[in-house]
């Protein structure tokens, strides 16, 4: 069969769909899949094998644009899809399948998309209880159905691509390397307060490692804050200077990834690096970094989860109250057990 599949926007949830992916395969060997994606989770799509075909959406994020999305259905009608599967859950998303004529649509209920979507499904939220069940679930003939064991994502990585990365930025590969991710696109209240990820970076280098931030443009303040307070060479503020392919390598490399709730960390768990991940806002059993090889630090206080972007009582007790020594303690662990003392 071959299958239009029209991605999430934001990076976290395109590295989960890879789930899905795997599963079409896993159960239709030789089926074609291809992705509609926006701009930036492309570099993503292209590390995984299970993707024949990339599209690359020509609209905006939140943006209606009526005639533009009329216009690439009309270019896609030819492609001869026999399936279109349809991850968000908005009306926007919905519309260029059908302009497409793709004889089959599935997707779930949600924003008035009755005719748009003919394979219309429903969940079980105590079942489908986190967003990758609910992407692998729509991969099934029927919302009748039972859900599959659901396969970690896994993304390719590329040497050739580290070497000329390392060599640009002037990286030491040889020594060990601890990567922290301090963004989060989605707001504040998803990230662990940025003193914090200083006073941990001066920790590690005082102990041999080295501490590559990564992020974007919009984080290099972020990377500044924490290299500015440490001033050591082997902290390196890597935010803005990278491509999202160079960041999957980079990753890859180090032996721990130190993260908040965000695509970065789920990129991380994609290439089995072992993910520390922080969890204020956001849940650690709806969105977890899928791999076998991580700690979660989620204090799971009365008001956590809220999914706010910024915390609404002011306190930000969730992530503040998350203390660098455990943390520490947590990435020494994984390195080897190497035992330092920590002041209070």
């Amino acid at each position: 069969m071959k299958r239009l599949v029209v991605g999430p926007s934001w990076i976290g949830d395109m590295v989960m769909a890879q789930s899905l992916y795997k599963s079409l395969i896993n159960r239709e060997p030789g089926s074609k899949i291809h992705v509609v994606a926006p701009t930036w989770s492309i570099p993503v799509l292209g590390r995984m094998p299970e993707v024949d075909r990339i599209l690359e959406f020509p609209v905006g994020h939140g943006e209606l644009a009526l005639k533009k999305r009329w216009e690439f259905g009309q270019k896609l009608q030819k492609e001869g899809y026999e399936q279109a599967i349809i991850l968000p859950r908005s009306l926007k998303a919905s519309l260029m399948p059908f302009f497409a004529s793709i004889p089959l649509r599935t997707g779930y209920r949600g924003e008035w998309r009755f005719g748009l979507i003919n394979d219309m499904r429903s969940f079980d939220s105590s079942i489908l209880n986190q967003t990758v069940k609910r992407f692998v679930f729509l991969g099934l003939s029927s919302d009748k159905d039972e859900l599959p064991s659901v396969p970690n994502p896994e993304l390719f990585t590329d040497t050739e691509n580290l070497l000329l990365v390392a060599d640009r930025l002037k990286l030491n590969l040889e020594k060990q390397s601890v990567v922290m991710m301090p963004g989060a696109e989605y707001g504040p209240a998803k990230r662990w307060p940025i003193d914090k990820y200083a006073q941990l970076a001066s920790r590690l280098v005082s102990v041999g490692l080295q501490v590559w931030i990564l992020g974007s443009e919009k984080e290099a303040r972020l990377g500044n804050a924490i290299s500015n307070f440490v001033k050591n060479h082997n902290v390196i503020n890597l935010c803005g200077k990278t491509s999202l392919e160079d960041v999957v390598d980079l990753i890859a490399t180090a032996k721990v990834a130190v993260t908040n709730d965000s695509g970065l960390m789920h990129i991380a768990a994609a290439v089995k690096t072992h993910v520390i991940g922080l969890y204020g806002s956001s849940s650690p059993s709806f969105t977890p970094p899928l791999t076998e090889t991580k700690d979660i630090f989620h204090l799971d206080l009365e008001c956590s989860p809220c999914f706010q972007r910024e915390c609404p009582l002011g306190h930000f007790r969730c992530m503040k109250n998350i203390e660098v020594g455990e943390i520490c303690s947590a990435v020494i662990t994984v390195l080897g057990g190497t035992k330092m003392e920590y002041q209070s």
